[in-house]
């Protein structure tokens, strides 16, 4: 279980990144963080991963007070996330197996638990067969995925991914999406950082978006707020060259030279029978009185 309670950081430049911010997270969730640059989703994760202390607030992983957690217990409370890098980070000397093993390694893990487990988790990700390639003999979608294995070497409580499709193409990123679902039902708590829109409408998860260092909406069904569809809409308004490919359901991800790959639909009219209704959560919004979310 994760809770921020009235979380706050400001930085040493002046800079207030979250403001009064509340979120409950429950064991074996799947929750997308959405908002523009600037709206706050860097320095989230960086609290969660202990890489920032709060400002004031009260921050909680499970029996883990990040708060006022003493240097020396964070190495250990990372032991119980895993995290995937919108860049991979794998070390390029090593193979896909070293690279997997190497998480289990750093914290102790007898060597033969290492050799069954390591292609265990390669089958998971769709990697059996590549443990003995390189990260630049593999494509960039199959190198997200030994990301993701190495990110659950250590079979973590939290999985957190910052723009996991961010480097890759439309249809690995839907192999990475589907990947975190699997994961997640594996009983998992899954938090995703990312800017697409349409994986997002088409998983149907519980979407947090954040603006201005204010959670400005939470909602489960999928959906960016309004605000970011305005976002989105002004964007797309360049012509710039592009190619698509199909997403599962009928609508189209379009790719293009001047932007990350972005899903569109092929109409602009929804289906109401393609989508449930949502059930909106209420929503945190600049000027309330503090701790007043929920």
């Amino acid at each position: 279980m994760i809770d921020f309670v009235n979380v706050k950081k400001a930085y040493p430049n002046g800079t207030m990144a979250l403001k009064g911010v509340n979120l409950h997270i429950d064991d074996g969730e799947f929750i997308f963080i959405v908002g523009h640059s600037g709206a706050g989703k860097t320095t989230l994760m960086k609290l969660l991963l202990r890489e920032e202390r709060v400002s004031s607030g009260k921050l909680t992983v499970g029996k883990y007070d990040l708060a006022n957690m003493s240097n020396f217990k964070v190495p250990y409370y990372r032991r119980e996330l895993g995290v995937v890098f919108q860049d991979f980070r794998l070390f390029p000397k090593k193979t896909v197996y070293e690279n997997v093993a190497f998480a289990m390694e750093v914290v102790g893990t007898p060597r033969n638990k290492i050799k069954r487990r390591v292609p265990a988790i390669l089958n998971t990700v769709n990697l059996s067969g590549k443990q003995d390639s390189f990260p630049n003999e593999i494509s960039g979608g199959e190198q997200q995925r030994v990301a993701l294995a190495r990110a659950l070497a250590n079979n973590p409580k939290v999985i957190i991914a910052d723009e996991p499709t961010g480097n890759i193409d439309p249809k690995m990123s839907l192999e990475i999406m589907s990947l975190l679902v699997k994961i997640n039902k594996l009983g998992k708590t899954v938090i995703v950082v990312t800017h697409e829109k349409n994986l997002v409408d088409y998983y149907k998860q519980r979407v947090v978006s954040l603006k201005d260092g204010y959670i400005i909406e939470d909602r489960v069904g999928g959906m960016f707020s309004s605000d970011e569809e305005e976002e989105t809409e002004e964007k797309e308004t360049i012509a710039v060259p592009e190619k698509t490919i199909a997403l599962p359901d009928g609508r189209e991800h379009r790719v293009n030279s001047a932007a990350n790959p972005r899903p569109v639909q092929k109409t602009s009219q929804r289906n109401p029978q393609s989508a449930p209704m949502q059930q909106r959560r209420p929503a945190q919004r600049p000027g309330r009185p503090e701790g007043g979310q929920k």
